[in-house]
């Protein structure tokens, strides 16, 4: 049976860890996630494809820091549209030279997204995402004092910029989405959680400095586009309780309720795998099915053959 699908691509379906981020090596990888979501496509679902992109959006602002005495600096939500941008491109292309060798003319279109936000969302108050480049203490001090940025130590690896990660509350352009992937376009969008805005008291929109979760963001597209099936792909094959111990069990097809108590028992860290389950079991309280899988399984998985799968 046809379902429509959101598909969430994890950050390894673009740039592997510790590779050089070339151009080329991003573009195979994207190849090789296009190759598999082709068969989805093939198998008759129609796919709405999101993706992170914080390597990407790291290495602009590296870009920036690095000229920033020949070319004037962008803010962050610009960056952000920047890499959803040549992700987008190298997505699109991929995607329509695969479908092509599968024997399927189903267009695909990149949509440049804005996601909304409340600017009185807690988060702003409390920064914590890490981005960006690592500096020594006296240079994240002295930056925040030349930038008003906030910086923070992570992990003992040095210091890093932190900006917020509010909520997101409604993916802007989810109607014009919709209506071309239920034409038969498969469709990129709302790339790296989309690009952050907030409506001011006039109604107009401007963009502001904070990044987005890109599963919580998928969760909401997933929602606005009215799909049956949200997928979330990791570099795992499945989800698993008690994980590292010697009794850790893959799930595999669970029932909400069961989810529902793993995620109060504490199993799913906050660093990892905590956001993914908080997404899909969120989509599964509003009736809709839920995968978390790995990549190279996500064909098998939209048959229930693979993957850790959450229904109501």
């Amino acid at each position: 049976m046809s379902e429509k699908v959101v598909i969430a691509l994890g950050g390894n379906a673009i740039l592997q860890p510790k590779q050089e981020a070339t151009y080329e090596n991003q573009l195979e990888n994207v190849r090789k996630s296009s190759e598999i979501i082709a068969k989805i496509v093939k198998n008759g679902h129609k796919v709405i494809i999101t993706h992170g992109n914080g390597p990407q959006v790291g290495n602009i602002l590296r870009q920036n820091e690095e000229a920033k005495d020949v070319v004037p600096p962008f803010p962050l939500d610009v960056c952000s549209a920047e890499s959803q941008g040549f992700i987008g491109y190298m997505m699109e292309q991929t995607l329509i030279n695969e479908l092509n060798k599968a024997g399927v003319d189903n267009e695909v279109v990149s949509v440049l997204t804005q996601t909304e936000v409340s600017k009185d969302d807690p988060a702003f108050n409390n920064p914590e995402k890490p981005i960006g480049v690592f500096y020594s203490e006296e240079e994240a001090k002295q930056l925040a004092a030349d930038k008003g940025w906030v910086v923070k130590e992570d992990a003992g690896r040095g210091w890093r910029r932190v900006v917020p990660s509010p909520m997101p509350t409604s993916i802007l352009s989810s109607n014009t989405i919709k209506t071309l992937t239920d034409a038969g376009a498969v469709c990129i969008a709302s790339g790296g959680g989309g690009i952050p805005v907030v409506r001011k008291e006039d109604g107009t929109l401007e963009g502001i400095e904070a990044v987005i979760d890109k599963d919580r963001s998928g969760f909401r597209l997933a929602v606005e586009a009215k799909a049956d099936t949200f997928m979330i792909l990791t570099d795992v094959k499945n989800v698993f309780v008690n994980y590292g111990k010697p009794d850790q069990k893959a799930l595999g097809i669970i029932s909400l309720e069961e989810a529902k108590q793993y995620e109060a028992e504490g199993q799913f860290s906050a660093g990892s795998m905590g956001p993914k389950m908080e997404a899909a079991i969120r989509f599964a309280e509003l009736g809709g099915k839920a995968i978390i899988c790995s990549l190279e399984e996500a064909d098998l998985a939209m048959e229930g053959k693979a993957g850790t799968q959450i229904v109501k």
